[in-house]
């Protein structure tokens, strides 16, 4: 038998379903390859399976589970103390590729990468490269973030002060009066973002990549901001929400559009200013002017701009915001008849179920598409419908609970093959299309639940579907374990020596 038909069998064993935990630690041997860690990072494991590639002592198994994201981030806690700082980086680095929503990691294992002392017993990471790793993993949710200003530890409290302007005043006063001098020094030096002379001081010796950070976020002083009119660097006044009234008055007159329009959804604009943008020459200055009064608050006004102007294939990170509108706001949204301020709605989590069904029937697909993506309640058939039509999302989209995994086989026909491939694995189907054209579709075929052990042997002989075959729930477990036999015994056995 040949090797890549052995390689199709461990793969797909490794993805079967009822592959139970005695047939999965088989494939953490070293015989078994890549396989190992492909089934490491790539499905869901039992308890003994994750034990054993915790102890395993091939780092690439360890690593590769470092960035599992199908399991409970706090079986991994043990891999941010691990040995490896290659490990320890996988891990504060999240799933790979990364997913839309990352799940977070624990409060215990976050405290462990932020207090580390090093980078692990191999030296190839410092404590600070697996930090970063983890700044821009998404994985540090907003609770802990907010938490980290009253935390005993005083490494996390100065990593408070990073993010001064999210901080309470109350917790700003604690912070510049805090028993640690090396925390009141830190917070000192962040105290500048909200002081104009400092913030005009600083800015020259800023690099160029952060000026922008701080001119749409830090106090101005009337100087930087007549210095930003004169420089042509104005785009980040227009979501400042420092910025002197005056300023946004210029702003919603400048001879951009885009100025303009970034102007026209502030929430602090007076009832002049928007009367004017509503009679913009630019159909999108009017249409964010028009969104007035909703965006009342800061929170409001960011939660328009996360969605506006993005289009129907927006695959942009699904992350927690830190300040949220309340649910009357959304609801309003809601009912709006404003498409942009439905999105708004359809995007937020915890939209009522019986507004979830009333957006879930708008007439604007972009609407749909979002609460798809965003909801928990969307309903499968909607799921379905964007799988089908919006190919961008289908990666998301399969992660979801709610995603059908049935009724799909009047789609058995259809000419995208993914779409195929989806219909093939359907378990009502009476007859999986094993001979599709497509390797993906027979791929998927080979897995329905439907066939019969019987009918496995040929597919487990084919190459287009072995390893379909191979990761097919009815597979019995004795056979399994036989496959298993014939792939590592053959990958332990040395070849024989050449002839002389």
């Amino acid at each position: 038998m040949s090797d890549s038909l052995h390689t199709l069998w461990l793969r797909g064993i490794a993805f079967n379903p009822a592959a139970p935990s005695d047939v999965l630690i088989r494939l953490v041997d070293r015989a078994a390859g890549e396989t190992g860690p492909l089934m490491s990072e790539g499905r869901d494991l039992p308890d003994a399976v994750i034990d054993a590639a915790l102890r395993h002592p091939a780092e690439v198994i360890r690593r590769a589970l470092a960035r599992n994201r199908h399991i409970d981030p706090a079986r991994l806690a043990p891999l941010a103390t691990d040995p490896s700082g290659i490990v320890r980086g996988w891990l504060a680095g999240g799933p790979s590729p990364r997913p839309r929503w990352v799940r977070p990691l624990p409060d215990d294992i976050l405290v462990t990468f932020l207090t580390a002392q090093d980078g692990g017993e191999d030296g190839i990471l410092t404590e600070n490269e697996i930090m970063w790793e983890l700044d821009s993993s998404r994985q540090i949710p907003l609770s802990f973030t907010r938490s980290m200003a009253d935390r005993e530890h005083p490494e996390l409290r100065i990593r408070a002060t990073w993010r001064w302007q999210s901080l309470t005043p109350a917790q700003r006063a604690g912070l510049l009066n805090d028993p640690d001098p090396a925390v009141r020094e830190a917070a000192q030096d962040s105290s500048w973002e909200l002081d104009p002379e400092r913030v005009e001081a600083k800015l020259p010796s800023i690099g160029s990549h952060s000026k922008g950070f701080v001119l749409g976020t830090c106090a101005l002083s009337p100087a930087l901001v007549e210095q930003c009119f004169a420089d042509g660097t104005v785009h980040p006044l227009t979501w400042n929400r420092h910025t002197p009234a005056y300023a946004v008055a210029r702003l919603a007159r400048h001879p951009e559009a885009e100025v303009r329009a970034l102007v026209a959804a502030r929430p602090d604009l007076g009832p002049d200013v928007v009367a004017e943008l509503r009679k913009d020459p630019n159909e999108d200055v009017r249409m964010r002017a028009r969104l007035h009064p909703f965006p009342r608050t800061w929170a409001e006004y960011w939660a328009i701009h996360r969605v506006i102007g993005h289009g129907p294939d927006c695959t942009c990170p699904i992350t927690e915001q830190a300040t949220e509108p309340s649910p009357d706001w959304f609801a309003a949204c809601a009912a709006s008849e404003e498409p942009v301020l439905r999105r708004v709605a359809a995007s937020w989590p915890g939209l009522p179920a019986e507004l979830v069904e009333t957006l879930s029937q708008d007439d604007d697909e972009e609407v749909r598409i979002r609460l798809a993506c965003h909801h928990p309640l969307a309903p499968p058939h909607l799921l379905l419908d964007v799988f089908v039509t919006r190919p961008a999302h289908r990666p998301h989209l399969l992660t979801l609970p709610a995603f059908p995994r049935t009724g799909t086989t009047h789609l058995i026909g259809h000419p995208d093959p993914q779409v195929r491939a989806l219909a093939a694995a359907d378990p009502n189907l009476t007859k999986p299309p094993v001979e599709d054209p497509d390797e993906s579709v027979c791929r998927a075929a080979a897995a329905n639940p439907s066939l019969t052990p019987e009918a496995l042997e040929a597919l487990l002989a084919d190459p287009r579907t072995a390893e379909g075959a191979a990761a097919n729930p009815s597979l019995p477990i004795p056979r399994m374990h036989a496959l298993l036999d014939r792939c590592l015994n053959a990958a332990a056995t040395p070849p024989p020596a050449a002839r002389r």
